[in-house]
């Protein structure tokens, strides 16, 4: 008997419309009447994983506590839920292709022709079905990326049609989400493109179930029961999700508008009592209501393109609202940061945060951001290269060495104070080969990162091939700038501390991937904290 229950979560008419808040939402709330969920992101790009894509191509890539590269979506989930993805929660074209061609070229399909169906659809169910029979989950949700309508979509609807009919009735229900745009010429909600989404459903085989409609304005009670009349479901299954001020409204949005009730009885579960959102509710109400406000310089290379650093974004609104402070996040692109304009760019700044990135391109403005923040005693923290680049700094303007550099980006330098990993010497591959996941840190005692952590042994996450030069630690150490935390097992500094600072800390790992709405992360609010204490003109 089966006792997993499968959501499947498509979208229409346009890319972006927030499938996975959708699927975020409705799985917190689910999760909030007791039931077991996870998400599942299915990509229809042929890479094997985002991490060998640039930023501007596809945003962050998120890195969950395995090690697994994967699409930022992962990180909503995680925020949402408070609970951890794997490797099995994102699974790309590229995965289910190389996977398939494998069993080819050993002989598992015993000299059958392989083709799109059944060998792909059939790797994609099983890679569904794969997270609801290790972990006993009573939901699975899986979102499906890119639009329906698109070629590189269409194995993974297929998969879909598959799963009903083998399921069979009240095992999964399918959710679509479209836009309802408003046309101001003719001051009208317009219906059609939504029509024309589902009927591209249709052809494909796919009934939805539910229907979740973006608008920026609400939809009367004609308009729910003329798509429901047009797109063959009930209109109770007619959901809005209008525009609101933050994604965390989003819960209980789909709250009010019943789409976990609906999902539930459609499923045949127990409804039981009204969702626990009590803590949720509070986060919401001291970030609508802060108290106090600071500006952040967020120093980045990719700034552009928001997407590029969500899960810092999104760290800097938990640890604003636990601070019940509204923080001003301001996006400073590293190439405008030169010796002429370092002072006038980040004088007005409460902090400043050094983002991670990878390569030579905007590296002087981040040592610059460095040196000031260190020079004026603003707080800093760094992330990454963000840590890297203020160990640089300090080399060269504290140490006096003046060509000290990463081997990153300075084959020849003198000084490499950051050099490659003795383990990624002789690696050439780019995909999935650098330090990844999950690994253990030991803090020092007495230290601004102690006070924030409260806890000596911590597990952060990974993403990097260059580290701190243990041969010069204790140069360093005497100079001012600490090793405040060290992987116990490899002596790998993990954090950099400069004590007579007021709040100085570069980390090599990354703790925006374990931010949470119900758990923000100490580095981020203790870093707040520091900010609350400067007083800008």
């Amino acid at each position: 008997m089966n006792t997993t229950k499968y959501i499947f979560v498509t979208g229409g008419v346009t890319s972006s419309l927030g499938k996975g808040i959708i699927s975020a939402s409705l799985a917190k709330l689910l999760q909030a009447r007791g039931y077991a969920v996870t998400i599942q992101k299915l990509d229809p790009y042929i890479n094997v994983d985002p991490g060998t894509l640039n930023p501007y191509e596809h945003g962050e890539c998120y890195v969950t506590v395995d090690g697994a590269e994967t699409d930022l979506d992962l990180g909503h989930y995680e925020r949402f839920l408070g609970s951890h993805t794997t490797q099995a929660n994102n699974v790309t074209t590229g995965r289910i292709y190389q996977s398939v061609i494998n069993k080819e070229r050993r002989g598992d399909y015993l000299g059958k022709t392989v083709q799109v169906i059944p060998h792909i659809t059939d790797e994609i169910k099983r890679r569904i079905k794969l997270l609801g029979s290790l972990h006993k989950f009573d939901v699975v949700i899986t979102e499906i990326g890119g639009t329906v309508g698109d070629i590189e979509s269409l194995p993974y609807i297929e998969a879909v049609r598959q799963m009903r009919w083998e399921l069979g009735p009240s095992n999964s229900l399918v959710i679509h989400l479209t836009l309802v745009p408003y046309l101001a010429a003719s001051g009208e909600l317009k219906t059609k493109p939504t029509q024309h989404s589902v009927k591209a459903l249709l052809e494909n085989g796919v009934q939805p179930d539910i229907l979740v409609l973006r608008t920026e304005k609400t939809l009367n009670d004609d308009l729910r029961k003329k798509v429901a009349l047009f797109c063959n479901i009930d209109s109770n299954s007619v959901v809005e999700s209008i525009d609101v001020s933050t994604i965390y409204e989003v819960p209980l949005l789909m709250q009010k508008e019943k789409l976990d009730v609906t999902a539930l009885r459609k499923l045949q579960l127990p409804i039981g009592d009204a969702p626990k959102l009590a803590d949720w509710k509070e986060f919401l109400k001291r970030l609508k209501n802060p108290k106090h406000e600071v500006r952040i310089a967020l120093i980045g290379k990719y700034v552009e393109l928001p997407d590029a650093y969500k899960s810092i974004v999104e760290s800097f609104i938990h640890a604003g609202s636990k601070n019940e402070c509204k923080v001003n996040l301001v996006s400073v692109h590293s190439e405008t940061i030169t010796e002429s304009t370092v002072v006038e760019t980040l004088k007005d700044f409460n902090g400043i945060l050094v983002a991670p990135g990878f390569g030579e391109r905007g590296i002087d403005g981040k040592i610059l951001a460095a040196k000031y923040a260190r020079e004026h005693k603003i707080p800093y923290l760094g992330i990454c290269l963000g840590m890297q680049v203020a160990v640089i700094e300090f080399a060269r303007n504290v140490l006096g060495y003046a060509n000290a550099h990463s081997t990153e980006m300075s084959h020849a330098s003198p000084y490499p104070v950051i050099d490659l990993m003795e383990q990624q010497k002789g690696v050439t591959e780019k995909g999935g080969t650098m330090r990844l996941g999950e690994y253990p840190c030991t803090i020092k005692e007495n230290t601004k990162t102690y006070i924030a952590y409260g806890s000596e042994n911590i597990l952060e996450r990974h993403r990097h091939r260059y580290e701190f030069n243990n041969d010069y630690l204790c140069e360093f150490d005497k100079a001012g700038m600490i090793a405040a935390g060290v992987n116990p097992d490899t002596n790998l500094v993990e954090i950099i501390e400069i004590p007579s600072h007021p709040w100085f800390v570069g980390v090599q790992f990354h703790p925006e991937y374990s931010s949470t709405v119900i758990n923000p992360h100490p580095l981020f609010v203790a870093f707040i904290r520091a900010a609350l204490n400067i007083k800008v003109a």
